[in-house]
């Protein structure tokens, strides 16, 4: 009985040769003016077809109102995504038409070289550069080269006019340092011992008048202005009014001496929005006097003026000056001294 013995793999060649280019094999669009001509209407159809979804969009912008009902904004959103979409989708697909039908498929190779190259090739590869724009053939295609540039020119209006036009025509950013604190409606406001008015704390959303007793210590209400619901910005107002009432230990408070007054019998008022990027801060630990952000984590200290203990807001949050009127209801003496949320362009550091 005979053992067959496995075999010596073969030798590897120290080198192998370059198998070389395949043979070209030419288009029918090379070979066929008739298909060429076929060709380029179909790349003037699709830039065709990415204007036309431009202009319906920038159209569709105009036409249907954004902010009347929960429909007509997602109608204006659907029309204004499809446009931009179908938009550059057509341009992108035109232009893979473009040089995968029309322009020069020949395979070529090019050795290794340093980055550097040499004048003479630098040279080269510039000529190779204007020969490529010749051969698209764009300078003798008129057609072609209207329906790029008009499809390019309008695929952005889309990004652009809604861009501009939500700007909107008001750009009185004054109002963004103010807040209905500072406001004194009628039978909303309270008289204080020395004469002077305020607009009274009450409970959110309840909107119910709230005593200095009411608070104990270690006890946290979410406060509004009394009244809010009669403004006619409701929500706008409320988004930049939002408080955070709280009661501490008088002996734990650190306060400057110019804002003694601000607080009454370790009832602190701060606003409720994130100096960050404007998240509701509501998050109360009793222990440490914390207050969380639960949206970055910033963390400020409520018994140190709201200063920033933790995370990335950049500045304390504004505290609202208050007191007591005369029948034992909180109110607050003026409104906001700072801005409040985020840094805005135009607040002084």
């Amino acid at each position: 009985m005979s053992i067959d013995r496995p075999t010596a793999p073969p030798a590897l060649p120290e080198r192998f040769e370059n198998p070389g280019v395949e043979e070209h094999k030419p288009r029918l669009s090379d070979v066929d003016p008739r298909e060429a001509r076929l060709v380029e209407r179909q790349v003037v159809m699709l830039f065709g077809i990415s204007t036309l979804a431009s202009l319906v969009a920038v159209v569709a912008y105009f036409l249907i109102p954004s902010e009347d009902t929960l429909g007509s904004v997602r109608t204006a959103t659907l029309v204004l995504g499809l446009g931009l979409g179908i938009g550059m989708l057509g341009i992108g697909v035109a232009a893979i038409h473009w040089s995968k039908s029309l322009m020069n498929n020949m395979e070529r190779v090019e050795q290794r070289h340093p980055q550097r190259s040499d004048a003479d090739t630098r040279a080269v590869a510039g000529q190779m550069m204007v020969d490529g724009i010749d051969d698209s053939g764009i300078a003798r295609r008129p057609l072609l080269k209207g329906a790029l540039v008009g499809a390019a020119a309008l695929a952005p209006l889309p990004i652009l006019v809604p861009l501009v036009g939500g700007l909107g025509g008001d750009w009185n950013v004054s109002k963004l340092k103010h807040t209905v604190w500072g406001d004194h409606p009628e039978g909303f406001v309270g008289t204080l011992p020395d004469g002077s008015v305020g607009r009274r704390l009450a409970r959110d959303p309840e909107d119910t008048p709230i005593r200095a007793t009411d608070v104990t210590i270690g006890s946290v209400f979410h406060v509004i202005p009394h009244g809010l619901s009669e403004e006619e910005e409701y929500y706008e107002e409320k988004a930049k009014a939002v408080v955070l009432l709280v009661r501490l230990d008088p002996r734990v408070l650190k306060e400057r001496p110019e804002r003694a007054d601000w607080s009454y019998d370790g009832i602190v008022a701060y606003s409720k929005i994130c100096t960050h990027v404007g998240c509701p801060v509501a998050l109360y630990e009793q222990q440490t006097h914390h207050l969380l952000c639960p949206c970055h984590q910033s963390t400020f200290d409520i018994a140190d003026e709201a200063k920033v203990v933790f995370g990335p807001a950049g500045r304390p949050l504004p505290q609202l000056p208050i007191a007591v009127d005369d029948e034992g209801y909180l109110v607050a003496r003026s409104d906001f001294t700072e801005p409040v949320g985020p840094t805005f362009w135009e607040r002084l550091r």
